[in-house]
């Protein structure tokens, strides 16, 4: 029921899937509720069933850390990153002139902040998500 009602809404708002234990990534997801002023995101732990499947979809070694789903695409690494701020708006969308950067360029350092994100920002196991409407409830994370 509830991949019915996440792909139902896909194609109409961007989807970002995130490291539900990462510290940083659940600090950036609160940013993002912070300064979505459309409430247009929606979010989904990548460790969640929806968040399991989609991984599926990566050949190969799957993201770890984001995936954005938007206008029937998927996205990942500072492609995603940057899309996210484009799709936020307001002054935030002046960060998206890093696009001009090479992507090897943008995802090395990327992969740089991802690979050492526990070391440096710390792991959770409880992150505040969105729920139904617009409220925040706190939704255990998958232990690895």
């Amino acid at each position: 029921m509830a991949e019915s009602i996440l792909n139902s809404t896909r194609a109409q708002r961007p989807v970002l899937y995130y490291d539900g234990e990462c510290k940083l990534c659940s600090q950036s997801v609160q940013f993002i509720l912070r300064h979505d002023r459309q409430k247009q995101f929606l979010f989904e732990s990548l460790q969640s069933e929806n968040g399991k499947t989609v991984l599926r979809r990566f050949p190969g070694t799957p993201p770890d850390s984001l995936v954005l789903f938007y206008e029937n695409q998927y996205y990942i690494k500072s492609e995603a990153a940057l899309r996210v701020v484009k799709v936020l708006g307001g002054i935030w969308v002046l960060f998206y002139v890093f696009i001009i950067f090479p992507r090897f360029i943008r995802d090395g350092i990327y992969d740089i902040i991802a690979r050492n994100r526990y070391q440096w920002f710390g792991r959770i196991t409880e992150c505040r998500i969105p729920s139904s409407g617009n409220d925040i409830q706190p939704v255990k994370t998958v232990d690895p």
